[in-house]
């Protein structure tokens, strides 16, 4: 199987899955942070919707040169989101083309003449989609501290029950939804037993 089809059934969902997050961002609350020293709501967004660009330029490229690097500013959900619906798509054209040589190639990321690290593109596509869920993860904890409803994530969430399995349908029962979240009761002492 080429690298590339082994890549984009997790990059068609773990995509889709940001982008259900990324579109409840309130945009009136882009300079909100849960902590001084955390990142504005509204910079995380735009970090988010710039990610998949990243592996279309990792797959175009043999370099990514921070020295020429965009600073954040604060733009409305809706431009954030059409903006990481444009990344998606060419990041997704550019995986499906990509050969497995292409993902042989060695990508830097540096800083001017410093390089700070080297790896295949294969490692930096995974490590880009790692990296996104990472921050996918923030975005979420930041939500709920504004109490944005959150959408189902790999699994309910205390706003929204999942379907069953991924079918249409009517969505399972809280008790039923949640059983994946159920650990068996592990025996500890032998008066436990008897």
């Amino acid at each position: 199987m080429p690298i590339s089809e082994t890549f984009l059934p997790e990059f068609d969902q773990e995509m889709a899955t940001t982008r259900r997050l990324l579109e409840r961002v309130p945009s009136e609350k882009g300079t909100w942070k849960p902590h001084e020293k955390s990142f504005p709501l509204g910079h995380l967004a735009q970090l988010i919707s710039r990610m998949p660009g990243w592996i279309t330029l990792a797959l175009h490229n043999t370099r990514l040169d921070l020295s020429g690097f965009v600073p954040y500013t604060y733009e409305p959900t809706e431009k954030l989101v059409a903006e990481f619906d444009r990344n998606v798509r060419e990041a997704r054209e550019a995986l499906a083309a990509a050969t497995d040589e292409d993902f042989a190639v060695q990508w830097s990321l540096t800083h001017g003449d410093r390089v700070l690290m080297t790896l295949s593109r294969r490692e930096i596509v995974r490590q880009n989609i790692n990296h996104l869920v990472h921050h996918r993860g923030q975005l979420s904890v930041y939500l709920r501290l504004l109490d944005v409803p959150l959408p189902p994530i790999y699994g309910p969430t205390a706003d929204e029950r999942v379907r069953s399995v991924g079918l249409a349908g009517p969505a399972l029962p809280r008790r039923a939804a949640r059983a994946h979240c159920i650990r068996p009761r592990i025996q500890t002492s032998a008066a436990e037993a008897g």
